[in-house]
């Protein structure tokens, strides 16, 4: 059974960082395409960055280029978000997922989700 669990959310003020992690486990980590999508209250999910099976492609949203960054560590089955510069906007909860194609947009399993909070 996939499971993906994410970790390291919290409250934190404008400007400051924050690095998310998800562990995957249940499933050939090194082989599958990651992501990291968030929802904000009362707007749909919307894509933040993925990162290819070989950390050799990324690709970010608009919103948070320049300021977060994707990576992975396939020796320790995990995806990495490291967050800087944040903003009140980027508020959400934020979400890994996986998927077992190289290429494309839909992905097979998500994680539960971690808050996170950025106060003016």
């Amino acid at each position: 059974q996939v499971q993906l669990v994410e970790s390291g959310g919290g409250l934190v003020q404008a400007g400051q960082s924050l690095r998310l992690s998800c562990s995957a486990s249940g499933v050939s980590f090194s082989t599958l395409r990651m992501g990291w999508f968030r929802q904000a209250p009362g707007k749909e999910r919307e894509f933040v960055a993925t990162i290819s099976w070989s950390s050799a492609n990324t690709n970010y949203a608009d919103s948070v280029k320049g300021r977060f960054t994707i990576s992975r560590n396939n020796a320790k089955n995990t995806v990495y978000l490291q967050m800087n510069s944040l903003k009140p906007e980027d508020t959400a909860i934020y979400y890994c997922a996986a998927d077992r194609e190289v290429i494309g947009t839909s992905y097979d399993w998500w994680g539960q989700g971690t808050q996170v909070t950025v106060s003016s």
